[in-house]
């Protein structure tokens, strides 16, 4: 039986595995018959579905740990933020997205292929009305404000509960491993605006999507750890590059994961778009230089 948590109307359903990829936790606000994110536990999903509790699933972006269980809700209106639709219309482009081309990585393309379907249950799947920042939206026993916050996704989206001020926060979710951008169009600069956003929301609770995280406190300091994993990791790179590097180099030293990850040919091309991100804003502040596909810090 997955676990949940009440505060008031809003009910927290803790994914499998604490909520860890490839899970995430759940939101349900059952007189409204609302399941955000539905990858927590397929079980009790389908228990919410059977009894006929579920009138609309909303998506905070289009991750597949975030649509694990979409497939249980075929016959339920989705909603989610337009910016993030095309990904869940095609697999193909879900792949693309991810940077996994037919050029570049077909093995991985075809893996993945394979994976959508089979580990995360994939359908193609049409959005019936769009989720826009600034919506107040009556759920009758509380009200939610959509709060768009891109930066982990063109379309990313945090909920706020107006009563009984309960925060969800989604995937900038205060681990200590810090933002994930390591997609096409995920943007770093896009991350840290959302943040000092979401971090002026007034609230009592915070809950975020994955592993135990629900704060009773102003997590003040979660958020500045947050956000400074990204000046951390920023600051490996200037290291490294202060002797002229490669992308397929600096991608080696594992700078987002800290160690090699399996399989690690798909983990290196997160590692490559990350850093290509974070080299890409150095370079726009004068930090860091090219040649000839040599990256290199500019002193001074």
């Amino acid at each position: 039986m997955a676990k949940t948590t009440h505060f008031g109307p809003v009910t927290f359903i803790n994914g499998e595995n604490r909520g860890r990829y490839p899970f995430c936790n759940s939101i349900f606000i059952e007189e409204a018959g609302v399941l955000i994110d539905p990858a927590s536990d397929r079980a009790y999903l389908q228990e919410l579905h059977t009894e006929g509790k579920v009138k609309q699933i909303w998506l905070s972006h289009w991750h597949e740990d975030h649509i694990k269980h979409l497939d249980i809700f075929d016959d339920i209106p989705l909603c989610m933020h337009a910016n993030d639709t095309p990904p869940l219309s095609d697999s193909e482009i879900f792949m693309d997205w991810y940077g996994f081309t037919e050029k570049n990585h077909p093995e991985i393309r075809q893996r993945w292929n394979r994976i959508l379907k089979d580990e995360f249950h994939f359908k193609p799947r049409q959005v019936s009305s769009y989720l826009e920042d600034g919506m107040i939206i009556d759920l009758g026993s509380t009200q939610v404000e959509i709060i768009h916050c891109p930066g982990h996704s063109p379309g990313n989206l945090a909920f706020n509960f107006i009563e009984p001020e309960v925060l969800f926060i989604g995937d900038n979710d205060l681990t200590p491993f810090g933002p994930w951008y390591g997609d096409i169009p995920s943007d770093i600069d896009q991350i840290l605006s959302s943040i000092d956003r979401l971090k002026k929301i007034p609230a009592k609770v915070w809950v975020a999507g994955h592993e135990d995280r629900i704060f009773r406190e102003n997590p003040e300091k979660y958020w500045e750890k947050f956000a400074g994993v990204i000046q951390y990791r920023e600051n490996r790179l200037l290291e490294y590059v202060s002797q002229p590097r490669t992308i397929e180099e600096i991608a080696r030293q594992w700078i987002v994961y800290r160690k090699p990850i399996e399989p690690v040919a798909e983990f290196l091309n997160i590692e490559k778009l990350s850093m290509q991100k974070h080299l890409n804003r150095l370079m726009e502040k004068g930090r860091v230089g090219v040649d000839k596909n040599h990256y290199y810090q500019v002193n001074g």
